[in-house]
Order: C-alpha cells, then sequence, then structure tokens
C-alpha cells in the first residue's frame, strides 16, 4: 500500500506523520516479539491489544478536538507524487515504484489513490527467481490537525484484491489499515506515537518486507525524530506488531510450488523463507524491532532517505533507501 499527502505530509523530519508516510504520503504500515521494542508482549491478548488501540485513538481525537487550531491558510487542489525506494537483506531485494495522485478538500482533509509496482530479486539461497509487477491499488484518506500542545493525524486506506498472489504481492483479499500518530516538538526533538488496526502487514518506506500477510493485527509504534540542520534530520523508532487469529503469509522470497504450510515457525527459520503461503497461529506473522534513518529535503519537489530497520523476531538486518519526487511542486516549477 503507499499514498502521498501533498507538500508537509512529505517534512518527516518533525515526525509528523506515520514512517510509512515518506514524502508524500506512502501507505504501509509495519510491526512485531515477545521482547517488543515497545514493551508489548505476545501473551497480550486480542481484546487488550485492540482495546489499547482503540483508546489511543479515542483519547488523541479527543485531545485534538479540544486543542483544534484555526485552520492554516494551505491550498485545496490536487497533488500528485512519486517514489522510488527499495529494502536489501540477505533473504533479497524488494524494490517498489509508487506513483500516487490525490486532491486535499481543506488544511485538514485530503485523499490519495495509486498502485506500487514490485520488483523482487530473492536470495539464490531461496532457490526463486527474479519477478515483478503490479501491487494492490489502493484509496486512502488522511485527516490531520497540527497544534502547538500536540500534533494528531489519522490514516485510513483499503486496497483492492489485483496484486498477483503467488508472488506475494497481494493477499487476494481486499485489505485495510487504520492509523493513527500523535507527537510534540521539544526544539529540535520530536517525539511521537502510533498505533492502529489491520487486516494485513504492509509494508513500509524503512523496509519492504519479503513477505506479506493476511489476518487481525493491531500495531504500535513508538520513537522520536531530531532535526540535525535545515533539511536534514535523524530518527529512531521501535515497532510491535501483534496479530490475532488465524493468519495467512506470502512470500515473495520463496516460490509457488513450494507451498501448503502449516504454520510452524522456529525450526526451520520464518515460514516465508519455507513455503509460498503458510496457514496457521498468529505466531507466524509476529514482529517487532527497530529502525533508525537520516532524511533529507533539500528542496520541496525532492525527498531522499536512508534507513536501517532490525527485525528481532526474524533476526533480520535490512538496509533502505527512497526517493520521492512532488510532481506538483515540479510541475509548478517548470511553468514559472
Amino acid at each position: 500500500m503507499s499514498v502521498q499527502d501533498p507538500e508537509n505530509i512529505g517534512k518527516r523530519g518533525s515526525s509528523y506523520y506515520p514512517e510509512n508516510y515518506f514524502g508524500n504520503v506512502s501507505y504501509c504500515w509495519p510491526l512485531r516479539n515477545s521482547n517488543s521494542v515497545l514493551g508489548f508482549k505476545v501473551s497480550m491478548t486480542r481484546r487488550t491489544a485492540l482495546f489499547a488501540s482503540v483508546t489511543f485513538i479515542a483519547l488523541a481525537s479527543l485531545a485534538a478536538a479540544q486543542t483544534m487550531p484555526k485552520p492554516a491558510a494551505k491550498e485545496s487542489g490536487i497533488t500528485a507524487y512519486l517514489q522510488f525506494g527499495g529494502t536489501v537483506n540477505s533473504d533479497g531485494q524488494v524494490y517498489a515504484l509508487s506513483p500516487s495522485v490525490g486532491y486535499d478538500f481543506n488544511s485538514h482533509f485530503g485523499m490519495a489513490l495509486g498502485a506500487p509496482v514490485y520488483f523482487v530479486r530473492p536470495s539464490s539461497s531461496t532457490g526463486s527467481t527474479s519477478a515483478s509487477g503490479l501491487g494492490d491499488p489502493f484509496l486512502g484518506l488522511h485527516l490531520r490537525y497540527p497544534n502547538e500542545i500536540l500534533n494528531f493525524a489519522t490514516f485510513l486506506t483499503g486496497t483492492a484484491p489485483v496484486g498477483n498472489s503467488k508472488e506475494g504481492l497481494s493477499t487476494g483479499r481486499a485489505t485495510f489499515d487504520w492509523t493513527s500518530h500523535i507527537n510534540h516538538s521539544i526544539s529540535r526533538l520530536t517525539p511521537f506515537l502510533e498505533a492502529g488496526l489491520a487486516n494485513t502487514t504492509p509494508d513500509s518506506s524503512l523496509f519492504l518486507r519479503p513477505y506479506t500477510t493476511l489476518g487481525f493485527n493491531t500495531h504500535f509504534r513508538g520513537g522520536a525524530s531530531y532535526a540535525v540542520w535545515k533539511f536534514v534530520s535523524i530518527g529512531a523508532s521501535g515497532y510491535d506488531i501483534l496479530p490475532s487469529g488465524q493468519q495467512t503469509v506470502f512470500s515473495r522470497v520463496t516460490p509457488a510450488q513450494v507451498s501448503g504450510g502449516t504454520g510452524r515457525t522456529g525450526q526451520h527459520g520464518p515460514t516465508f523463507l519455507n513455503t509460498q503461503q503458510t496457514t496457521g497461529s498468529s505466531s507466524i506473522a509476529h514482529d517487532d524491532g527497530f529502525s533508525t534513518w537520516i532524511e533529507a529535503f533539500p528542496q520541496r519537489t525532492v525527498d531522499l532517505q536512508l534507513g536501517f530497520t532490525r527485525s528481532i523476531a526474524y533476526d533480520l538486518n535490512s538496509v533502505s533507501f527512497n526517493i520521492g519526487f512532488n510532481l506538483r511542486q515540479l510541475y509548478r516549477r517548470s511553468q514559472n
């Protein structure tokens, strides 16, 4: 999943938007093992995790409503964004070209739609071959209320099952993700928290996963960014994905003929390295870890990012990069 919010969503140095929203709006939410970086444990029940997510979203919304600022002087109109990024690790290489277009109705509410194109090069040890193809088209809605006391943003995204599930580019089912984000800046430092509900484990700008999943989960993320200099910022965060109920994992790095797994983990490594499609308990889709990154916004038209993600659950280190182009601003510049 992936989307773009116009101009300011790209200013990630302020940590105003979720990790997945690199540049103008990237709809992807990652997160997941017992020693969660954020302190949430696998023993946490579905009811508890759901209650925590809903409570977080409700309290954040209430706080934002009580401190609602006057509408910012930001024009409405069409938005357009193009992002290319990739993740490299021992399981292979996953790249995505993500174009999107949208419309801002006012300074608070907007929408965007698009579809990622994936390029996958599995590690030779997996026995799979390179593949590429269209992922699931998405429609995303975003609502944001910046404020001196508390910045609040919430994002709702839905996808249509168009991609090939045999190549891990789709789950074969419609999916959704609802994530809310709050932050508060203290000088150059901006701590932030996120919580969300979903029926899939989407990609993020910091981690294009070697798999995707189908099944309910709650996810959490917390960290901070620091403005180093003008248009350069650094950041770090921890994440936790807590699946519940039956889960299905679709591998991008294992051949389709290797399928029908029973969902056992640990004995022979992650399920996405054993079978192309595995259905099992919540444990097969659980993940947690942390990320660090550096970002630069040298112009209003270009966003750059370099990151590192450590998945504790899968004992996997990944390096990622992203470059984004604000097509709306590029067009305006060409007309001047």
